[in-house]
C-alpha cells in the first residue's frame, strides 16, 4: 500500500443514493499506509431527508428549493464532521482536509452535456469545520467524456489488488458497484455500476410496510422468488449494455420496477422483495462474467453486506469465485467509500489524479474535486 499522497489526517464524508445517513471516516495516511482511525454514522433529519427524496424522486424543483438543500445539506455534513471530531482524539487544526461527496441528487452520464449534481455545499463546510474541504469530485471526469463513475476502483486498486490471485471488490449501496482486479497488474483494471443494490429493496418494502429498509432481508427470506419477473428484469438493456456505464435511481426506481410488476397483478409482496434479492445478486454476477475473468476472490462492502439474504443468494450463484466481505482484507466494509473520500482528498492537494479512465471512460487521468478554504 504505498502511497505518494500528502501525509497526515483527513476526514471523507459520503451519502449514497440509499440516503441511510452520511458516513464520516477519519484516516490518517503516511508514506506506506492508510489507517481508518476513527468513524461516525450522522443521520440525517427526517424532514430534510423526506425533501430530498421527493426532489430525487419528482427531479423537479424551483431554484430557490435547490439553493436552500445544498446549504441545508451542506451543514449536515459540517455537523458529521465535527461530531466525528468530538469522538476521536483530533482537533480541528490536525486534519490536513476533507473530502466530501455530498448527496447525489441527478446522476445523468449519457448526454452531449453530462453531469452530476451532488448537494452539500462546501462552503459551509469549509466555514463551519474550519478545514480545508475537496468536493464536486465527479463533474471534471464527466467533462473529459467518462460516466463520472464509479470513482472508487482507484481506491480498490491501490489498497487491495494482489499479483496471486484475481479480486473481484462489489460495493453494494443504493446501486451496485463492481472493481475487477486482475492479479495480472498489466491489465486495466475495470469498473462499473451493475445495477440496482438496495435501492429497489428499500424503495418496495417502503412503499409496502413503511420501513426504510428489509432488516437482514427478513421479509424477503419469507418469500419467493418470481422466476418470469426475474427474467423480464434482467432483459432491462442496461444490463448487457457495454462498458463503461453508471447508473443511479433516476433510472431504477419503483416506476421502472412497476412497469415490470404490471405484467403481474396478482406476485405476492414477499415475492417481489424475494425477487428483487435475486436481481440485485445475479445483475452483479452478470457484470462480473462479462469481464471474463476466469474465477477468484469476491469481497463485498456497502450496506449491502449487512442484508444476510442477499448474501447468501450471492454465494448460492457465485460459482468460481469465494465470497466473504472486505473485512477479511483488513477493511471495514461500512466504512469503504467514505475512506476513499478523504483519500481522493488527499490525492487533490497533492496534484495526482483520482479517476480510472478504465472505468470511468474518461480521455485521460485527472486530478478531481475543486478546493474550498477555511
Amino acid at each position: 500500500m504505498n502511497t505518494k499522497n500528502t501525509s497526515g489526517y483527513f476526514i471523507g464524508l459520503m451519502s449514497g443514493t440509499s440516503m441511510d445517513g452520511i458516513d464520516a471516516a477519519l484516516i490518517h495516511i503516511d508514506q506506506h499506509t492508510i489507517e481508518l482511525v476513527h468513524h461516525h454514522e450522522h443521520n440525517y433529519p427526517s424532514s430534510l431527508k423526506k425533501q430530498l427524496n421527493e426532489l430525487c424522486n419528482s427531479n423537479h424543483s424551483s431554484i430557490l428549493q435547490l439553493g436552500e438543500l445544498n446549504r441545508k445539506v451542506g451543514t449536515v455534513f459540517s455537523a458529521a464532521a465535527l461530531e466525528l471530531l468530538k469522538a476521536s482524539a483530533q482537533q480541528a487544526s490536525d486534519i490536513i482536509a476533507i473530502g466530501s461527496h455530498g448527496q447525489t441528487i441527478y446522476h445523468h452520464p449519457n448526454a452531449d452535456l453530462a453531469f452530476s449534481m451532488q448537494l452539500g455545499d462546501p462552503n459551509s463546510i469549509a466555514f463551519e469545520t474550519q478545514i480545508t474541504t475537496v468536493a464536486d469530485f465527479r463533474n471534471k471526469d464527466m467533462v473529459a467524456g467518462g460516466q463520472g463513475a464509479p470513482l472508487v476502483p482507484r481506491f480498490h486498486q491501490h489498497l487491495l489488488q494482489d499479483k496471486h490471485t484475481n479480486r473481484v471488490i462489489i460495493n453494494i449501496g443504493g446501486i451496485s458497484n463492481i472493481t475487477v482486479l486482475n492479479k495480472d497488474q498489466t491489465t486495466p483494471c475495470l469498473g462499473f455500476d451493475t445495477g440496482p443494490g438496495n435501492t429497489l429493496l428499500d424503495a418496495w418494502v417502503h412503499l409496502q410496510q413503511g420501513k426504510p429498509y428489509d432488516i437482514d432481508g427478513a421479509w424477503s427470506r419469507s418469500g419467493s422468488v418470481n422466476q418470469k419477473l426475474l427474467n423480464e428484469m434482467l432483459a432491462d438493456r442496461y444490463f448487457s449494455a457495454p462498458i463503461p456505464k453508471s447508473t443511479g435511481r433516476e433510472y431504477f426506481n419503483l416506476k421502472w420496477l412497476n412497469s415490470h410488476l404490471s405484467n403481474h397483478p396478482n406476485i405476492l409482496p414477499k415475492d417481489v422483495q424475494r425477487t428483487l434479492i435475486a436481481l440485485t445478486a445475479h445483475t452483479i454476477y452478470m457484470g462480473i462474467k462479462s469481464c471474463d475473468l476466469d474465477g477468484g476472490e469476491a469481497y463485498v462492502c456497502g450496506g449491502g453486506c449487512r442484508n444476510s439474504m442477499l448474501m447468501e443468494e450471492i454465494e448460492r450463484i457465485f460459482n468460481g469465485f469465494s465470497v466473504d466481505t472486505t473485512k477479511a482484507l483488513g477493511v471495514d466494509p461500512d466504512w469503504m467509500e467514505a475512506m476513499a473520500f478523504a483519500w481522493f482528498a488527499s490525492r487533490t492537494l497533492s496534484h495526482q489524479p483520482s479517476n480510472l479512465p478504465s472505468a470511468t471512460g474518461a480521455c485521460k487521468e485527472m486530478v478531481l474535486g475543486g478546493i474550498y478554504y477555511p
